[in-house]
């Protein structure tokens, strides 16, 4: 009754105050939940495009890089991998804004073509040249695609669960990372007895372009989500900055029957959100500039992602690698890596029930400590294959599972006519110490003991989990009086 009422007075005048009300009452997800699967298959490729690199390069090195071998591949990996983050940081900083004022769902479409046009571009490429160009093209697309997924999430789930659904569409990448590595095992390491490798991966003097294979399933993955997300709904929020009530007002009324089934909704309180009413400057970067609260979010976000990301890069893109430098055979180092996945898996389902539990910055603290206990694990393991398993399960565990909590607190620390915006910032910009993890920290691992190697990649976790302790409390709280 509560609701046809709100509807009734809402369909007379609606204000962007009252339906931003009528938004915050709901406490469940009030869209379709075909649409989280939606969101999360491109989530999912985009954490397929992200790790695929992990166990494949090695083939990809041999093939097209002369003189490459399996244990010389770790001195060629810093280069693709560097410039798939450069072109992830221009993406971000240069398309990501434009959800801000277009709005995020076109945008969606947008930057998953531009993904699997690089991936489809991998899969073809002829030369070494042509293969770093094809990883330029896909970081374009993914930096942007992961700015905006989060800021849509954000701005569509319930107050008390941000978190939850951002962690909730973090499981398909964690399946997307798992498909990555696993697929990459079966079409790029030759036939080995387990556990020191797969006995029917394929790869051979018969079959040397699997990792094409998987740039081109890569490429599918990125065509079927454009088309998918033909079906999703602008941010109303969006919408409300926009002037165009109208259409929020459709939205919102479609999220209040989806929640009246699950029980009576309370009424509407309105507050002052008057921030949230105003449309984005011409140029998004001015309305974070321009104040001093945002540009000290800014700065302090920027360096816990520069340097979180120096341990999560190391590890995502290039830990068979490492291994392999640190005289594990290959294949039986794609098998470690492979198993970690797990960890990813799990720690993502986990998340997904208690991530509300506790503030998003206590999380990067629990995720340090896991990964600096898997990373003991697998230096003591020695020869021992299962103990080095159970060392990756953790590591892959640890330097993921703070990385959901932390893109819902960016997400939440910037006003609605920038969030984008703001995300791509301090995300973007922050990739940049993912370049410097594999092309300054990832070089120097070989020297190092394999205690010292994976310690050295594990700190920088440690150092950004310090940082994030002075950003702000976010929880359950109303998503314009946080960044107003």
């Amino acid at each position: 009754m509560a609701a046809s009422m709100d509807a009734g007075a809402v369909s007379a005048a609606p204000t962007g105050p009252h339906i931003i009300a009528r938004l915050e009452r709901l406490e469940v997800w009030s869209l379709s939940y075909l649409f989280i699967g939606i969101i999360g298959l491109g989530f999912l490729f985009t954490f397929y495009d992200i790790f695929d690199i992990n166990v494949s390069f090695i083939q990809t090195c041999i093939e097209l890089n002369k003189g490459c071998t399996p244990e010389t591949a770790l001195e060629a990996l810093p280069l693709p991998v560097l410039l798939n983050l450069a072109g992830y940081v221009v993406g971000t900083l240069v398309l990501s804004p434009i959800a801000d004022r277009i709005g995020r769902r076109n945008m969606l479409m947008i930057t998953m073509l531009i993904t699997g046009l690089g991936s489809l571009y991998n899969a073809f490429v002829g030369d070494y040249a042509n293969f770093n160009i094809a990883r330029i093209i896909t970081g374009i697309g993914i930096g942007a695609d992961l700015a905006i997924v989060n800021t849509y999430i954000n701005e569509m789930a319930p107050r008390h669960a941000r978190a939850r659904f951002t962690t909730i569409i973090f499981i398909m990448s964690a399946l997307g990372a798992f498909v990555g590595i696993w697929l990459g095992l079966i079409l790029t390491t030759p036939a080995t007895p387990w556990p020191l490798g797969l006995p029917f991966a394929l790869a051979g003097p018969n079959f040397e372009a699997g990792w094409r294979w998987m740039y081109g399933v890569g490429a599918i993955l990125a065509a079927v989500a454009v088309l998918l997300r033909l079906e999703l709904p602008e941010s109303p929020r969006w919408l409300i900055g926009q002037g165009r009530l109208a259409e929020a007002d459709v939205v919102v009324r479609d999220m209040e029957v989806r929640a009246s089934k699950h029980g009576p909704l309370a009424e509407p309180v309105v507050t002052d959100v008057h921030g949230a009413t105003k449309p984005p400057s011409p140029v998004p970067y001015r309305d974070l500039f321009g104040n001093p609260l945002y540009v000290r979010r800014m700065i302090l976000l920027f360096f816990v992602w520069f340097i979180g990301y120096i341990t999560v890069y190391s590890f995502a893109a290039g830990f068979t690698v490492v291994l392999a430098a640190l005289h594990y055979p290959p294949p039986e180092a794609g098998v470690i890596a492979a198993v970690g996945t797990l960890g990813f898996v799990a720690e993502a389902a986990i998340m997904s029930a208690i991530v509300e539990k506790l503030e998003r910055r206590y999380w990067l603290p629990i995720g340090a400590a896991v990964t600096l206990i898997g990373s003991l694990v697998v230096a003591v393991a020695g020869n021992n294959v299962g103990i080095a398993f159970i060392g990756a399960i953790l590591i892959f565990a640890g330097f993921n599972l703070w990385v959901s909590p932390t893109y819902a607190l960016t997400a939440e620390s910037f006003p609605t006519r920038a969030r984008t915006t703001g995300f791509a910032i301090v995300d973007g910009a922050g990739h940049i110490g993912g370049g410097i993890g594999v092309m300054v920290i990832t070089p120097i691992l070989p020297m190092l003991s394999v205690i010292g190697a994976l310690g050295l990649i594990s700190v920088f976790l440690v150092i950004a989990a310090i940082l994030v302790q002075f950003t702000p409390h976010t929880r359950n709280k109303h998503l314009d009086h946080i960044s107003p």
